[in-house]
């Protein structure tokens, strides 16, 4: 079986003690392929340099809704030449988080915005984050189409995740989905349409439930595969098989071609 993280920060900070471990680890337990999101324009460098590096790893670029104090208004620019010169699989990670009482939902929602616009331009998907805020980004792409994308970390409503689809998204389930008392998550992943489902770690966040309070891993992805298995009552093989699909065809990626086969 080969998996695609479609989701996974190997370019933090986190990693820098053991990465190439890591990696190896990863595509021990099947993983062959992995994107990596970009977060702020500071760090752009790095990941670049780092898929680069690597057939395997592929680079989304964006600017965060949780690094609001990181940003300027130039990194707008920056991101639409580094998008046109670098031919990101992705614009990402983009979005909106209103969790916290005192969010700047004015300047995320400005900065989505513009964001959405510069992947719409350069024909490219999304990978978005957002916390409750799913009206407010489906309002948004319904203002500012795109070709697609991801909904990482999804938590809406089955009727919200429709909607998505109908946008062209799928939604992307990671390790929150091997808790058991993830009901409503486990519910939701077993009701969407298999077409609809992208596999994802987050890592170094969100864990697994067998490595709760550690650093997660995409080495660890089959089991979010596991989980998902079993919700659906659908073969782990079948599964893996479909969701690399979704991922390739939601990145235009060969699937030949993952992981440098």
């Amino acid at each position: 079986m080969r998996l695609i993280d479609t989701h996974c920060h190997l370019d933090v900070a986190d990693f820098d003690a053991d990465r190439a471990e890591v990696l190896t680890a990863a595509r021990a337990a099947g993983v062959a392929a992995m994107v990596v999101p970009g977060i702020d324009a500071a760090g752009w460098g790095k990941l670049l340099g780092l898929c680069a590096g690597d057939d395997g790893l592929y680079p989304a670029l964006g600017l965060h809704p949780l690094s609001l104090d990181r940003h300027r208004d130039d990194h707008l620019a920056a991101l639409e030449q580094v998008i046109a010169t670098e031919n990101p699989v992705a614009v990402g990670e983009i979005g909106l988080d209103f969790h916290a009482k005192d969010a700047d939902r004015e300047r995320q929602l400005d900065l989505c915005r513009a964001q959405l616009a510069l992947a719409r331009d350069a024909g490219l998907p999304v990978l978005l984050h957002v916390r409750k805020a799913h009206e407010e980004m489906l309002r948004l792409l319904a203002e500012t189409p795109v070709i697609g994308g991801s909904a990482h970390a999804f938590n809406g409503s089955l009727q919200q995740a429709r909607r998505y689809i109908e946008l062209g998204f799928c939604l992307g389930f990671g390790g929150m989905l091997t808790f058991e008392r993830s009901r409503r998550l486990r519910r939701l992943a077993a009701e969407l349409p298999p077409t609809a489902i992208v596999l994802e770690t987050d890592a170094p966040d969100l864990t697994v439930a067998s490595h709760r309070y550690q650093r997660n891993s995409p080495a660890y992805l089959p089991e979010v595969l596991a989980a998902l298995a079993e919700v659906r009552e659908e073969s782990p093989a079948a599964l893996a098989a479909q969701t690399t699909a979704n991922a390739c065809r939601l990145l235009r990626l060969d699937v030949d071609d993952v992981g440098g086969e």
